[in-house]
């Protein structure tokens, strides 16, 4: 086979995309029908018998039980006194609540998997506080959208989890690659934040000082979602749990905490679950097209054509990854991110491990790559997210402009972690060998 074919494929899906077709389809026409005409009905019928394989997976599972885990902590009422804890504490700090913001989403990160969750809930309680203190708005929807996107890197995250789907490595182990980056690129975001923001809030601090006494406090509600990532992740890291397993033990203790606040009711179950079951019926659909485009691909042995191409270039390491990187850095001007992680996962995974690239280093870089396509104009998820919980009716263009100085700190973030990969690699190693 060869790669002109493979070429003519993933251009004709990206046209596809193009026409407005929705990305299962243009996925499947290819996948699908692709396998029809090469084979005949027998690759077809062959494809039920993987799909069953592969999605009678107890790891599937998960992607529902943090979905609902995070609506849980949204519509429990959480979140709220989780934001109020963090802005007592930082609101005097250079750049003020926009720290918050930021500490915001990488807490409610680490219990609800989703980046557009994170920053619609976050946003939606942010926006009030920051407009009643008069806060730029610029500044305050680039920080919501940018923290947002931390919620497909620090674990549990759905994009990992649809990741290890598709390449075939440990979810466990991309969770634990995804902490340090996590909080790594949570303190870039707030460095960034003092350097270029430190005079925001400055006024509002100085009439607003909270004792410390209220301030211990408010630290009680911090609690539930660090209660909720310590079992998650603790019971992953120990052994005791798969993920899968880990996510119910989250739901669980996060329906506990919401019967404790008295919000637990019939209705909000039904919502929660109501809506969690749109996200993920939305995320299965587009992997089951993708395992189907998988199958098709593997009979066709597009693997083995993409590393002799690869190899033929002679391209290193670091060549291929800045070229994924313009690569990806274009795709996302045109395609939202969990269908750019479907749609090249596939075809990117052989071309990295042919040079030697981890693949679990590799999944921390491609979710690097979907949280900047996230904020990257025209189409970026959370611009959209963040712009439609605002309530002043201010143009679209303030959370482009505010957003785009986090795309250059994640490009800058990515260059680092391919300079020392072990800021990636080191914890899921540490976890391996004990």
């Amino acid at each position: 086979m060869s790669i002109a074919l493979v070429g003519i494929g993933f251009a004709l899906m990206l046209l596809l995309m193009f026409l407005s077709i929705p990305v299962a389809v243009a996925i499947i026409a290819v996948g699908a029908l692709g396998g029809y005409l090469l084979f005949g009905p027998a690759m077809v019928e062959m494809m039920g018998g993987v799909l069953w394989t592969s999605l009678n997976n107890p790891s599937m599972l998960a992607i529902p039980l943090f979905m609902l885990l995070g609506e849980l902590l949204l519509r429990g009422g959480m979140a709220d006194r989780m934001y109020e804890a963090l802005s007592v504490w930082m609101g005097r700090l250079p750049g003020g609540l926009l720290h918050a913001n930021i500490a915001s989403c990488a807490l409610f990160s680490a219990t609800s998997g989703s980046s557009v969750a994170t920053a619609a809930t976050v946003g939606t309680i942010a926006l009030p506080a920051l407009s009643a203190r008069h806060y730029p708005v610029r500044p305050s929807l680039g920080s919501l959208a940018a923290g947002g996107t931390l919620g497909i890197l620090i674990p549990p995250s759905v994009n990992m989890l649809v990741y290890g789907s598709l390449a075939n490595v440990s979810v466990g182990q991309l969770f634990s690659a995804g902490v340090i980056p996590g909080l790594l690129l949570t303190l870039c975001f707030s460095l960034y934040i003092f350097i270029a923001h430190r005079r925001v809030g400055e006024q509002v601090s100085e009439i607003s000082r909270v004792p410390l006494r209220v301030k211990l406090s408010m630290l009680r509600h911090l609690l539930a979602p660090l209660i909720i990532f310590g079992v998650v992740m603790g019971s992953i890291y120990g052994g005791l749990a798969t993920p899968t397993e880990s996510a119910a033990l989250g739901l669980t203790i996060a329906l506990v905490l919401v019967t404790i606040n008295g919000r637990l009711s019939i209705d909000l179950l039904i919502n929660c679950a109501m809506q969690a079951a749109r996200t993920t019926g939305m995320v299965i659909i587009v992997l089951t097209c993708a395992l189907m485009l998988n199958v098709t691909m593997a009979m066709v042995g597009v693997a083995q054509t993409i590393t002799e191409w690869v190899a033929s270039l002679g391209l290193n390491q670091l060549s291929l990854l800045l070229l994924l990187i313009v690569f990806y850095l274009l795709l996302g001007m045109f395609m939202d991110a969990m269908s750019m992680l479907v749609l090249t996962v596939p075809i990117a995974v052989p071309m990295v491990l042919a040079v030697g690239v981890d693949p679990i280093w590799f999944g921390i870089f491609i979710v690097l790559m979907c949280e900047i396509a996230l904020i990257h104009p025209p189409l970026g998820m959370n611009l959209f997210v963040v712009h439609g919980v605002r309530r002043d009716g201010g143009s679209f263009n303030d959370v482009i402009m505010g957003s785009l100085p986090y795309v250059f700190v994640m490009i800058g973030f990515t260059l680092l972690t391919i300079a020392f990969p072990a800021l990636v690699t080191w914890l899921p190693t540490l976890m391996a060998g004990s």
